[in-house]
């Protein structure tokens, strides 16, 4: 997620933009046809988003209640990408039973207020997104016609981001199996592809398959894999030292 959208570079070729808008029309159908963001938080504040605004506001601004949203926002700013929540998320209402999005061509976070449905949700949802948005930071993902390059940020966010937390496990009724983790993070990764990309369940699986010892070890920027709100808090101890440590180099 850049700071602005016209600093990475040349924009994408016609036909990559026609496939770009296609990819976010399916699944986020309040998406601008022209591609341009949807209206910010402040201009939709007392419509009937209302409630998606104050959870997201909830999560941004009690970092110590979210450990995992206040390093991610940090380790943004301190790669030259900060978050504005005026400009960089978006309330709407999706189609399916998608929870949120990152839309890439506008360096945008959409959240699904009609699939939102509580703080504690918002909150895994805005982390899963903000992985997203860390890695368009800092690398050249190709979102759009690399499946594995969005297989890997999909794996890396639902490592990271507590989606496969044992207590998310209990509540779904999952738990009890043999490095039940990586079997957790492998299958949203898959369930992820395949909400918003249109290819069958086997392409999407071996392209989990094909980068998910990499993916799954890149622990960027928490350091190891934050298991809990306990473990994020020690990650983001460690990521304020090691920034002290080669600010003073």
């Amino acid at each position: 997620m850049a700071a602005a959208p016209d600093e990475r570079g040349p924009g994408p070729a016609a036909g990559e933009q026609l496939q770009q808008q296609h990819v976010g029309c399916q699944v986020f159908p309040e998406r601008l046809a022209q591609g341009k963001p949807q209206q910010g938080f402040l201009s939709s504040f007392f419509t009937n988003n209302q409630k998606c605004q104050l959870m997201l506001l909830q999560t941004l601004e009690t970092s110590r209640s979210h450990p995992y949203v206040k390093l991610l926002l940090d380790a943004m700013k301190h790669s030259g990408c900060a978050v504005n929540k005026e400009r960089h998320f978006s309330c709407e209402d999706c189609n399916g039973n998608v929870s949120g999005g990152f839309d890439a061509s506008v360096s945008q976070i959409v959240l699904c207020q009609n699939n939102i449905c509580n703080q504690a949700h918002m909150n895994r949802v805005v982390t899963h997104e903000l992985v997203h948005a860390f890695d368009h930071c800092r690398a050249h993902v190709d979102w759009f016609t690399n499946v594995r390059h969005l297989a890997c940020s999909e794996v890396r966010a639902a490592n990271l981001s507590g989606d496969c937390s044992l207590l998310n496990e209990i509540f779904r009724l999952h738990f009890g199996l043999k490095r039940h983790h990586q079997t957790c993070v492998r299958d949203r990764a898959i369930r992820s592809i395949l909400a918003v990309r249109n290819i069958s369940k086997e392409v999407a699986q071996k392209a989990v398959d094909e980068v998910f010892e990499s993916c799954f070890n890149d622990h960027e920027p928490f350091g190891r894999i934050p298991h809990n709100k306990t473990y994020a808090r020690y990650a983001h101890r460690d990521f304020q030292n090691r920034d002290r440590y080669y600010s003073n180099i």
